[in-house]
């Protein structure tokens, strides 16, 4: 009588082409369609974008190179582990049927189709990881989906994630609020303003930056100690409470590293504070995963997330005919390569939308640019032209609209108004986030608010803005360095209505892709100005310059549609 363990250890050539097939497929779609948005990155592929993004500093994900190779020495030894477990784990590659990967691998498909349309690429790389595990499923049965299961989950670390700036931004005025009244507990006195941190007597003076506000940590660590809780147990309640502890762990490390500087600030003086500074970005690494070790350690002396049981040796069932098992895998990739093929149609005929002609601005005689904005606002303003720098022309897309014009005050020539309008085309990425060109310029931005400006040819009409804190240093004539504060307000014109942040535009923007297969133009307005003499007085600079301008470029159009 034949061993089991012999019939169920034959190759797997006999779906060997079926497994080809659906890579193949699953390849064609992801390199040749698998990005839609090309203003930053001209490439169709998802591969290429994806590694761009590990090697490019801006996106925060250079560490992309060292989660694929963990999440391959992970994939290895849980196969490693799987085999060593019984000898009958061979036979988990045909114990089931493979239906279960093919609606993986269909169901990742369709996923990157969504991300395609809404012109998201990490939505794609979601698709992409589920396909990925449905093929690796497909080909290996169940042994390989669960060796995959987790290795592949762990690479939505290398995802770039800096869309969570908001997070970052306020776990970085967490920390200060935190790191200040510990200050003051133990008698430090320090002043605090915004993200800024200094003594009364101008002994030293911090600008906590965006590095130091926990998000860049918080992405490692939260990596680290899922791996961490993988590694030690089995029960995934006690894998997922470990990896969900780097959020307080990190935020108490960031918290110990900013305190630090002021003890040392305080002590020493502002060098002493900045070394303090630098040597504790290890620090914080280091009591955060020592907590989370401590953490292990407690749940393993009370014999806590021990896990499940170990896992029964599959029964030899009986082995399906061959003409039957190949039948299935045969049907499977089928359905694969026509719905790959169904796709590609799909992202194709999304590569030709149609530009909808429609715009909440007013445009040019060219059509492609907002209209010009007016040289003189009456006897208060006297606009000076700002050029297009040559670094914006090259990064947007070709079809980019600007107008923008700088404000002096005809009464008072330190009084000054920036006003940009910034019309994109057909991608997407013509406008992003703010916050990525300010930092860039050398601004730090404090906190936002909300704020709400007016139009003169109709006062019930609202124009919704975001208004960034934001604050630049600078040297005086003296030698001195001092701060000098600004106001950043911003806001998005659609065809249809008027949004004051991104997330907004960007969610309004997709529906309309899905929905009508249009791409509208959003417009991005920005209006700055210096805050020396108060917020009060900011606003009502740029009030003054809106009532000028307004009327002139944007429609009054509702807001939020």
């Amino acid at each position: 009588m034949a061993s089991p363990v012999a019939t169920f250890s034959r190759p797997a050539a006999r779906h060997a082409a079926a497994v080809t097939g659906c890579a193949l497929a699953g390849l064609a779609v992801f390199h040749f369609f698998g990005n839609s948005a090309r203003g930053y990155i001209e490439t169709r592929s998802l591969f290429y974008w994806w590694g761009y993004q590990w090697a490019n500093p801006a996106s925060e994900s250079e560490h992309g190179w060292l989660i694929l190779a963990m999440a391959a020495w992970l994939l290895g030894r849980n196969l490693k582990a799987g085999r060593a477990a019984s000898p009958f784990a061979a036979a988990a590659r045909t114990e089931s049927a493979p239906y279960q990967a093919l609606s993986a691998m269909l169901g990742g498909l369709a996923v990157h189709l969504l991300g395609y349309a809404m012109q998201q690429g990490r939505i794609s790389i979601a698709g992409l990881l589920l396909f990925a595990w449905g093929l690796l499923a497909f080909f290996g049965g169940r042994r390989w989906g669960r060796a995959a299961a987790f290795p592949l989950a762990f690479m939505v670390f290398a995802i770039p994630l800096n869309v969570f700036d908001t997070l970052g931004f306020h776990l970085r005025l967490g920390v200060i609020e935190v790191a200040w009244r510990l200050a003051h507990l133990l008698g430090i006195e320090v002043i605090r303003n915004g993200t800024q941190l200094l003594s009364p007597d101008g002994r030293y003076q911090y600008d906590v930056a965006a590095a130091c506000s926990g998000l860049r940590s918080l992405m490692a660590l939260a990596a680290l100690s899922l791996l961490v809780g993988y590694l030690n147990f089995r029960a995934w309640w006690a894998r997922a409470f470990i990896g969900l502890l780097c959020l307080p762990y990190a935020f108490v490390g960031n918290v110990a590293r900013i305190f630090s500087v002021i003890v040392m600030a305080q002590w020493r003086g502002q060098a002493a504070g900045e070394r303090t500074h630098d040597v504790m970005g290890f620090g914080v690494f280091l009591i955060a995963l020592g907590l989370v070790q401590l953490t292990v350690l407690l749940l393993q002396r009370r014999n806590l997330g021990g896990g499940l049981p170990a896992e029964a040796p599959p029964q030899a069932a009986p082995v399906p005919p061959e003409m039957c098992n190949v039948l299935r895998y045969t049907i499977s990739a089928g359905a694969v390569v026509v719905f790959s093929g169904l796709v590609m149609l799909a992202a194709h005929r999304l590569d030709g939308i149609q530009l909808n002609p429609r715009t909440g601005i007013r445009l040019a005689a060219d059509g492609l640019n907002p209209v010009p904005l007016p040289a003189y606002l009456g006897t208060a303003w006297e606009g000076q032209p700002a050029d297009i720098t040559a670094v914006e022309r090259e990064m947007l897309p070709p079809d980019t609209g600007y107008s923008r014009m700088n404000y002096v005050s005809l009464h008072n020539l330190n009084e000054q108004v920036f006003l940009s309008i910034v019309l994109s085309g057909r991608d997407r990425t013509s406008i992003h986030r703010p916050e990525l060109c300010l930092v860039g310029q050398g601004w730090t931005i404090g906190d936002s608010t909300t704020h709400a400006f007016t139009r003169p040819d109709n006062s019930s009409v609202r124009v919704p803005a975001t208004v960034l804190r934001i604050g630049r240093e600078c040297t005086t004539p003296r030698g001195e360095k001092a701060r000098v504060p600004a106001l950043f307000a911003y806001w998005f014109v659609g065809a249809d209505r008027v949004v004051a942040s991104n997330t907004e535009r960007v969610l309004a923007s997709a529906l309309d892709r899905l929905r009508h297969l249009q791409a509208h133009r959003w417009a991005y307005v920005v209006v700055q100005t210096l805050a020396v003499d108060g917020e009060p007085a900011a606003l009502a600079r740029m009030q003054a310059v809106l009532d000028g301008t307004l009327p002139v470029f944007q429609e009054p159009l509702p807001a939020g549609g």
